[in-house]
């Protein structure tokens, strides 16, 4: 995984609690596209589905990447 550069003064970038749609847990950052925010851990955890690919995670983001997409990276999966 690579190092995430926090901004601790960012009044838009955050550690959340996140549903990843993720064929692979192998990938470090996700296209918005890709990534449901939820308020807790606990509702991430509930929301684990399989069959659908999605996977409980704590994500920092959004970012704008270079290519002008919004990216979230993945801290750790739950």
């Amino acid at each position: 995984m690579p190092q995430i550069i926090i901004d601790a003064d960012s009044t838009s970038l955050a550690e959340r609690c996140a549903l990843i749609k993720a064929p692979s847990k192998h990938r470090a950052r996700f296209s918005e596209g890709c990534v449901t925010v939820v308020e807790t851990e606990d509702e991430a955890r509930a929301g684990r589905d399989q069959a659908r690919k999605l996977e409980p995670a704590v994500v920092y983001g959004p970012s704008s990447s270079s290519e002008g997409q919004r990216l979230y990276y993945l801290v750790r999966w739950l």
